[in-house]
């Protein structure tokens, strides 16, 4: 025999069973799209695995032809029609038919501005996969200089305020882009006590880069490392 508080439990139990059923594998609408590995990524907030994809797949080749309809609107907003820069871009479309040059500024763009802070707090392991092995070599040499005399870099960015694609070529089998970064930011460097050597922690400064990202197209790796750097005017 059962108690009355038994058949109350049940029928409490049969009642939650049957709500579950009715909603468990309906869509609400508010479902995340599934992760896209290709995408460039976000600076801010980025995990360890920080490599910023400036796009390009290697595996898409075949999947999407070049688009020849409108050639004139192909580099709207990067290079001019019939000029040099867009030869070179037309070159390198040719060999990577998924690369779009407005992905890869955005990707750019990101990259720069990773690169820049990761430099400023010594991110060896990020700065490691965004470079190549010399250029690697070169700021890790600073960094390591840096932490010998026990200062420290604090650096914020205010602005990107242009970031236009220079020149473009196709060496062999390795695309190199180069851009040209105008940005305002915040950098004061300080000594072992934590007094201020360089910079300003309120003042902005304009600053303009000349950066040159590099692919092997043959490569099933999609991503773009920094080959070059100087100072621009």
């Amino acid at each position: 025999m059962f108690d009355i508080y038994t058949i109350i439990f049940l029928a409490l139990a049969v009642f939650i069973f049957l709500r579950l059923r009715s909603v468990l594998g309906q869509r609400t609408g508010r479902e995340r799209p599934p992760y896209d590995p290709y995408s460039a990524r976000e600076v801010r907030g980025a995990t360890n695995d920080n490599v910023v994809t400036l796009p390009g797949r290697g595996g898409e080749t075949a999947q999407k032809p070049v688009d020849t309809s409108e050639p004139g609107e192909r580099w709207k907003g990067i290079a001019e029609t019939g000029s040099a820069l867009a030869a070179g871009l037309d070159s390198i479309v040719r060999e990577d038919k998924t690369f779009d040059g407005k992905h890869f500024v955005a990707g750019a763009r990101a990259a720069y501005e990773m690169i820049v802070l990761a430099y400023a707090e010594g991110d060896r392991r990020t700065l490691k996969n965004l470079l190549s092995r010399e250029v690697y070599e070169g700021f890790e040499a600073a960094i390591r200089e840096r932490e010998n005399k026990g200062e420290t870099v604090e650096t914020r960015f205010v602005a990107i305020d242009k970031s236009d694609v220079t020149d473009a070529e196709l060496r062999g089998r390795t695309a190199q882009i180069t851009i040209r970064f105008v940005s305002q930011l915040v950098s004061v460097t300080r000594d072992r006590e934590g007094a201020v050597i360089e910079g300003s922690p309120e003042k902005v400064t304009d600053v303009t880069d000349v950066w040159t990202f590099a692919r092997d197209l043959s490569s099933r790796d999609p991503n773009w490392k920094l080959v070059a750097t100087e100072a621009g005017q």
